[in-house]
Formats: C-alpha cells, structure tokens, sequence
C-alpha cells in the first residue's frame, strides 16, 4: 500500500497520481498496477438529456390506456348504469394537462400553464357535475372556491420569484389564511348563512406567524441575525 509524500493521504494500487494534490506517485517497493481497472473515472462523460417528446409520449399512452381500459370496463362490464368512468377518463386528461403539456410547451410562459391546469380542474370538476348531476353543487360551491383559490395561487406565481425568503414566507402565510377564509365563506353560503368560526382561527394563527416576520423583514439587525443563524 501507497501513501503520498506530499499530503499523506492512502492510495489506490492502481493510483499513479493522488486523487487529492496530484502529485507523482513513485514507490519502487509497491509499483503501479496498470492491469486492474481505474477506481476512479478517466473520461468526463455527461448525462443525455431526457428526450422532452417520448416521455410525453409515454405519459399520454399511459394515461390514455387507463382512461380507456376503464370506459371499457365501465361500458362492458361494472355499473353500466353509473358513468364512473367518465371521471376517471377526466382525471387522465386532467393529469396529461399537468404533465404533458408542460413537456410540449417549452417556450410558452409558467403562468399560462398554471392558467392551462386551472382550467384543466375547473373542466374536470364540470365532468363529475355532470356525471352525479351537481350542477347546483358545482355553480354555488365548486367554482367559487375553484376561483379564489385560482386568484391565490396566480398572484403568488406571478410575486413569489421577486421577493426575498422572509416576503416568500409571508406572502405564502397570507394567502393561506385568505384562501381559509374564503373556504368556509363558500361553504356557509352554500349551506345558508355565514357564521365564520374555524377560519378566524386560523386567520388568527397565521396573523400571529406573520407579525414577527413582519418585524424581521424591517428591522436589517433582525434580519442579518437570522440570516446568520439559519444560514441563508
């Protein structure tokens, strides 16, 4: 066995440099074995790109054979009467939007695929409407809450990337305490009135998560400690 002379570390039989400071190896007593293969790679070699068109391809037959092996079941087989696999096709088609189009779409901007995918939950929300005849549900419960959450999530695609850690956190704490509040006002209206109870509890909790980020975000000692202490 080989040590190196300049920084001590242990080397390989195979080793004719150190892999640490790249100095000779040269030990008459133990030589360098040139018959076993290199414990280390000799050629720098990348990783081939994923090929962005068959793996939609393969997403699409995959989604595509399970929507329609579950028509065919439904319409063969199982409850020809009950159009369950309506919904499962549109849960199929709902995730080829999610994963495919994405993959399709390169150059189109992030925002308008998450414009795409809410658009994809809102037509398969209409579908299960549809299949259990809720349109009632669907007009006054569904797409309300389909909306504000909508509004939400844009809004905070389109501020998140320009802010800081602590406005991220923030701004993530404050939508979830509007889109809490905007839930069980959807609810309480759908049921007949509207008696907000756990929704200001949670309001209250992320009010009170907000404040001392609020503090941080404003006062730059605070602000340097805890960059500090939390390494960021």
């Amino acid at each position: 066995m080989s040590y190196c002379v300049n920084c001590g570390v242990e080397l390989d039989k195979d080793a004719a440099r150190c892999p640490l400071c790249q100095t000779p190896v040269v030990n008459p007593v133990c030589p360098v074995d040139t018959t076993i293969p290199p414990n280390f790679p000799v050629e720098r070699r990348e990783v081939e790109p994923v090929n962005r068109r068959e793996l939609a391809l393969l997403l699409t037959a995959m989604l595509g054979c399970a929507g329609g092996c579950c028509v065919l079941l439904n319409v063969l087989f199982w409850w020809r009467e009950m159009p369950w696999s309506a919904i499962v096709a549109g849960a199929c088609a709902m995730l080829w939007v999610w994963t495919v189009v994405p993959l399709l779409l390169r150059r189109v901007p992030s925002l308008v695929l998450v414009g795409l995918d809410l658009l994809a939950v809102a037509g398969f929300l209409y579908l299960i409407a549809l299949a259990v005849d809720g349109l009632d549900w669907l007009v006054r419960l569904a797409l309300p809450i389909w909306f504000g959450c909508g509004v939400v999530l844009l809004f905070l695609w389109y501020i998140l990337p320009r802010r800081s850690i602590l406005s991220r956190c923030m701004l993530i704490l404050g939508g979830c305490v509007v889109l809490m509040l905007w839930l069980e006002l959807c609810i309480d209206l759908f049921l007949g009135s509207y008696q907000p109870m756990w929704s200001i509890v949670v309001a209250a909790v992320g009010l009170t998560l907000v404040l001392p980020l609020l503090v941080i975000r404003y006062r730059p000692d605070l602000r340097r400690e805890v960059r500090r202490r939390f390494h960021f």
